[in-house]
């Protein structure tokens, strides 16, 4: 088993392991223990009482961040004709329009963050699945990525904007990111309560019992710091 290094341990000992945080207090407490050189990115992982097994237990759902993620987003686009055209002008970094585009990506290009596709498209689309699916940037209609001509320049914007899709794993957990320790505690909390507004809306129809039963905050290299679960899922967006 790895050791952690003496940077992670010290900042493990200021952590309250039997105390469950405020968020404001826990988001503070992600940033004040950021030690490495780099900007970490700040990351919520829940624990759910689903059976990811169950088809009606599933958690799959986008939310845009109001604060964004602090990174440029690069958006891949599946369009042809007129639709392609507004990809461009909507700020596209690729648009795959033509069979050589497509087999491009085939091929093993995934030099991007998300895929938006228009419907038409999809036939195409679709045998991309073997190198997008695994990747999670396969479009798909639920998360928003797959949309009619005329919406593809506001699923752009969007994707660019500081959307996340979220969705449950198969050890009943969903983990997200919601931006970076550089941010203010006030950025991380707004991000933070979209995100939790969401996940509550997105509560499965065949959820029993207890939805979230943990909540925990934590930075790329630091230690997980657990929120205080009512708290946390009472929170509310004024963009929900």
């Amino acid at each position: 088993m790895p050791q952690h290094g003496k940077n992670y341990r010290n900042a493990v000992k200021r952590v309250d392991a039997d105390k469950v945080y405020g968020p404001k207090e826990a988001l503070a407490l992600v940033k004040e223990l950021a030690y490495v050189k780099f900007d970490e990115t700040v990351e919520v992982h829940l624990r759910t009482g689903l059976d990811p097994r169950q088809a009606d237990q599933q958690v799959r759902d986008v939310v845009v961040l109001p604060k964004g993620l602090g990174k440029v987003v690069r958006v891949l686009v599946f369009a042809q004709g007129e639709a392609a055209a507004a990809a461009r002008a909507a700020g596209a970094d690729f648009v795959a329009e033509t069979d050589e585009d497509i087999n491009r990506v085939a091929g093993g290009y995934t030099d991007f963050d998300v895929a938006v596709g228009t419907m038409d498209m999809m036939g195409k689309v679709g045998r991309l699945g073997r190198v997008l699916g695994p990747r999670n940037l396969m479009p798909n209609p639920k998360a928003g990525t797959v949309v009619q001509p005329g919406d593809i320049a506001k699923a752009i914007e969007t994707a660019k904007a500081g959307r996340v899709e979220f969705r449950l794993d198969k050890t009943a957990n969903i983990h997200v990111q919601i931006g970076k320790v550089s941010f203010s505690v006030e950025d991380l909390y707004e991000n933070l309560t979209a995100l939790m507004a969401a996940i509550r809306k997105a509560r499965p129809s065949g959820a029993k019992g207890v939805f979230i039963k943990k909540v925990v905050l934590t930075s790329t290299m630091g230690p997980g710091i657990k929120v205080d679960v009512n708290t946390a899922m009472a929170l509310e967006s004024a963009q929900i």
